[in-house]
């Protein structure tokens, strides 16, 4: 499925005590990059209907299995010798099947070899995932192939997830332009802001949202979409983070309503108080960190560390919300792999630990009132 895991790091290193996360996101084309429209405009986009391997699946049920013809090569000599055009379906499966081989990562907007291969190869062919099912029959020429094997090359060969070698990923049914200097969004809080964080704040009464390190900018300008009526400050301490947050903020026209500030947590905000701050700060701690996948050396690493046992900016932000939320507010915290120990250390703290239609774990939410308690 084009669903990215709802954690920093694999879920393989989370132990049996949690659940797997998934996120709203699916990389697209680069058609799908160009200019779009106002935010109130934008078709949302239902994300299991992106899966290519469910739609595969779905299709092959009802059409039976089609013919697979393997490639004739995948090197740049052999492909142009190539005795007839291969499909873009066929693409999909060899390139699968070389992701596989290669035992790459998948994790950062893909869940399987199939879905990542298709994002490529959509990709490189600038083809739309509106409908995926004419496009796997289209034949592609040598050169066509050529531009697919060296986007699968580069994926197994450098390690680089494809959401940054496609330039674009998506949250909360949004697409957002993403590099290496941003995590790539893969949070499960992006169900909760589609459903408005119902039934724990009453939506109409949301007028001023917190994002604290917001990287790409995707939690607070999904946000913006979903509280029209809303304004978002949305902070990071990265001047980089913040110049990609911008483009997507320009993207989506909403200058007026999404502010960008540089900020260390708190620190850039006086006395500024929110009806909700959502966070999904760095929480990988330093033995975890080291023995991450080669996908995730890509990432900033100021957006994964978070010192030897990954709580120290949760700790920040635990001592310090309380003073920014307004009665009734609600602080939302992603901690992903680091539950368990945010459990062990803060066990006096009334967290609600949330569980997703989608999968997910390692959120939690708590009052304003009990975060005013905190010494």
């Amino acid at each position: 499925m084009f669903l990215g895991r709802g954690s920093h790091v694999p879920l393989a290193s989370t132990g049996p005590e949690l659940s797997s996360s998934r996120a709203s996101q699916n990389p697209a084309s680069a058609a799908q990059i160009a200019a779009t429209p106002r935010i109130h405009q934008v078709r949302r986009v239902v994300m299991s209907e992106l899966s290519h391997r469910a739609g595969a699946k779905k299709r092959t049920q009802e059409k039976g299995a089609p013919a697979r013809v393997p490639l004739a090569s995948q090197s740049k000599r052999r492909v142009k010798k190539a005795a007839r055009a291969i499909t873009v379906r066929e693409l999909i499966e060899s390139g699968a099947a070389r992701l596989r081989r290669a035992k790459v990562f998948f994790g950062h907007g893909t869940d399987n070899a199939f879905d990542e291969s298709a994002a490529l190869v959509f990709h490189a062919l600038d083809l739309s995932h509106d409908d995926a099912a004419k496009a796997y029959t289209k034949r592609v020429s040598a050169k066509g192939q050529q531009q697919v094997d060296e986007v699968i090359a580069r994926r197994i060969e450098t390690r680089t997830p494809a959401a940054y070698l496609i330039g674009q990923t998506w949250f909360a049914g949004l697409p957002f332009y993403v590099d290496e200097r941003v995590l790539i969004p893969r949070s499960p809080i992006a169900e909760l802001i589609e459903r408005q964080f119902a039934p724990w704040i009453d939506p109409r009464r949301v007028r001023r949202i917190l994002d604290i390190g917001t990287g790409s900018g995707c939690i607070g300008i999904a946000c913006a979409a979903a509280f029209p009526r809303a304004k978002v400050d949305a902070v990071d301490i990265s001047d980089d983070a913040l110049e990609v947050a911008a483009t997507n903020v320009r993207r989506y026209r909403l200058g007026r309503r999404v502010r960008l500030l540089k900020s260390d947590h708190f620190s850039a905000l006086g006395g500024q108080s929110y009806d909700i701050i959502v966070t999904n700060p760095p929480y990988v701690g330093e033995r975890e960190l080291k023995g991450l996948p080669p996908e995730y050396r890509h990432e900033p690493r100021i957006a994964l560390a978070a010192g030897r046992d990954g709580l120290d900016s949760v700790r920040v932000i635990l001592r310090k919300a309380g003073r920014h939320l307004q009665p009734g507010g609600l602080l939302v915290v992603e901690v992903g792999n680091t539950e368990t120990a945010v459990r062990r250390v803060f066990r006096q703290l009334p967290f609600v630990w949330l569980d997703f239609e989608r999968g997910g774990g390692g959120v939690f939410l708590i009052t304003a009132e009990a975060c005013q308690a905190i010494p």
